[in-house]
């Protein structure tokens, strides 16, 4: 089985990814299987992509988060499928051995699985990417079977789905109440059964996850839903700290925005006194 980690701690990052395998839905499903867990990253771009895989991410996950994080938008709602696959070819472009998926943005699937299908097909010719992401559970099952069956690989997403913000009125918890949480296990055996290759669970009670966990036969990858998941996913500019405030779930494990304001303000400053040598 293809290892997530480097053989050997003396060798370079860049030695130890020529050493490993591509990472694949396969992949992924015989790491849950030997209990042994993967890392999701988002990246919007091919520095990104590099970087990320270097430091031993197993997947890139080009979220629709970028509209937020990239593009200054309030939401990820009015991000378009061009823009998503903009920035997938790019990930892509930068990636060499790291699993590629592509969130579908709001309204290129939810009309119909064939609109669903035309919009896959769309991601992956132009893009190159590895498979395709959606929200929504049992409402979704039908077109991730659709898809499925025709040969794409899809990840599914339940729990938070931000593309909902305007039904929900926010980004709080999901599966506080005994009924939300009964809903949340019914959605994730609905993903399962109808094909798809992993699912997201997002902003969760952590109990529910870890018994969400146990009973999926298909990787889960945690946001905010605790250590128990087969997987964790975090967006590129929460986890580096570049964002101006990060949710409670998504822990900052470097201050980069600080360090990119001091070297700009230093840098300034040697502009205004006249410090610049060729």
């Amino acid at each position: 089985m293809e290892t997530f980690r480097c053989k050997q701690a003396d060798r370079s990052g860049k030695e130890a990814m020529n050493e490993k395998k591509p990472t694949t839905a396969a992949t992924l499903l015989r790491a849950k299987q030997h209990n042994e867990r993967t890392t999701w990253l988002t990246a919007y771009d091919a520095v990104a992509a590099k970087i990320a895989e270097t430091a031993g991410v197993d997947v890139l996950l080009v979220g629709d988060s970028l509209g937020m994080v990239c593009l200054g938008l309030d939401s990820t709602i009015p991000v378009t499928l061009n823009q998503m696959i903009h920035h997938t070819a790019a990930v892509v472009r930068g990636r060499k051995n790291a699993w590629v998926v592509c969130d579908l943005p709001f309204g290129s699937y939810q009309k119909s699985p064939e609109q669903a299908f035309e919009t896959s097909v769309r991601v992956l010719q132009e893009s190159g990417c590895d498979a395709v992401k959606l929200e929504g559970g049992e409402p979704m099952a039908q077109t991730i079977r659709f898809l499925a069956d025709r040969g794409i690989a899809v990840v599914a997403h339940i729990g938070l789905t931000p593309q909902s913000v305007k039904k929900f009125g926010g980004y709080g918890k999901r599966g506080k109440s005994a009924d939300e949480q009964a809903q949340l296990k019914r959605d994730a055996a609905a993903v399962y059964a109808a094909g798809a290759v992993a699912v997201v669970l997002e902003n969760i009670p952590h109990d529910l996850a870890r018994v969400i966990t146990g009973n999926s036969p298909i990787p889960t990858v945690g946001i905010g839903a605790g250590p128990d998941c087969d997987a964790q996913v975090l967006v590129w500019h929460d986890l580096l700290g570049i964002s101006e405030q990060n949710p409670p779930f998504a822990p900052a494990y470097a201050d980069v925005r600080g360090v990119m304001d001091e070297a700009i303000s230093r840098w300034a400053e040697d502009v205004r006194q006249g410090r610049i040598s060729e």
